[in-house]
């Protein structure tokens, strides 16, 4: 069975077996967050094909053992290839009504098996996420600003849905970080749209911010070394380092009560996606609720600072974020 995007919610109740396909994740986040993690509050579980394949009789223990604390399971498994075809044969005979299984794959040729498997049969829902178009991603800029009441134009808008280049992923991220820079005031401008927005020739921002908690000193070097920042990008990338640790900060503290880790991230509201959820774990593993404390501190100082000293800005950003990610792991 094909559907659209639009159409799965009316099909969630009875399918349980779905298979996400094409170059669109950043739609593919919005429909699992928005359509399904809301009805599976702490039994979210995600894994990615080479894992299952590495331990296929753990997966199949998870997905058919019953837990009194659960009543129903949603899997997630990334990185589909046509060899899990058979695999889904496997769960089909098993009929398991209460595990709901979105499959995550990349671009689907017309020749596909996978692809076939999924149109033929009337059990399992197949959902192809095509390229935003302009007019697509122009009407998320403007709900989005709508939303947050920043008044803007149409110009301004219009640059920074072609700097997204087609991807709706990209620009959130750019949504997120003009939302940083802005703080509380409500007017934005074509001028300062294009000098924020930069997503063609650099690398995200939120890319930087998380190797950098992650304490991977060689890509956070790498990203710093191979692009070109402005002044009003190391306010950005402050705000977004103090964003990220107050977020790692409570994740920290739930850990620290005893809670599972994986629980912990999967119910963490706003969701974190699965693409980002690896990195965020080698984060937490890696501070403590007092070091990560320490860390807002610094982050606030650090921001006053920069805006003080417009012409060093990017130095002291850069020595702080690599002083972060070269200290020993606490």
């Amino acid at each position: 069975m094909i559907l659209k995007p639009y159409e799965i919610n009316n099909h969630i109740k009875d399918k349980n077996i779905f298979l996400f396909y094409g170059e669109n994740f950043g739609q593919k986040e919005e429909v699992i967050n928005n359509s399904f993690k809301k009805n599976f509050k702490d039994t979210t579980y995600n894994y990615n094909e080479k894992e299952i394949f590495n331990d296929l009789e753990n997966f199949y223990n998870h997905i058919t053992s019953k837990s009194f604390f659960e009543d129903k399971k949603l899997i997630i498994i990334s990185s589909i290839s046509e060899k899990f075809k058979d695999e889904v044969e496997s769960i089909l005979d098993k009929k398991l009504e209460d595990v709901t299984l979105i499959l995550i794959a990349d671009i689907l040729d017309t020749k596909s098996k996978i692809r076939k498997f999924f149109e033929k049969d009337k059990n399992l829902v197949l959902v192809p996420f095509y390229r935003d178009d302009f007019k697509s991603l122009s009407n998320i800029a403007r709900i989005f600003f709508k939303e947050k009441k920043i008044t803007i134009s149409q110009e301004a808008i219009n640059i920074l849905v072609d700097k997204s280049s087609g991807n709706r992923k990209n620009l959130k991220n750019e949504l997120e970080k003009i939302e940083n820079f802005l703080g509380t005031k409500k007017t934005l401008t074509a001028d300062q749209v294009s000098k924020l927005t930069n997503l063609s020739e650099n690398h995200n921002i939120n890319e930087l911010i998380n190797n950098c908690l992650a304490k991977n000193k060689k890509v956070t070097l790498k990203i710093i070394n191979e692009n070109i920042f402005s002044f009003e990008e190391a306010i950005i990338i402050t705000r977004t380092l103090l964003y990220s640790s107050k977020r790692l900060l409570k994740l920290i503290q739930k850990k620290e009560e005893n809670i599972n880790l994986e629980q912990v991230i999967s119910s963490y509201k706003p969701p974190i996606f699965w693409k980002d959820k690896e990195i965020i774990r080698t984060q937490v593993m890696n501070w403590t609720s007092l070091s990560i404390k320490g860390l807002i501190i610094e982050t606030n100082n650090i921001e006053l600072l920069v805006k003080k000293n417009s012409i060093n800005a990017l130095n002291i950003v850069f020595d702080f974020l690599i002083n972060q990610c070269s200290a020993t792991s606490n």
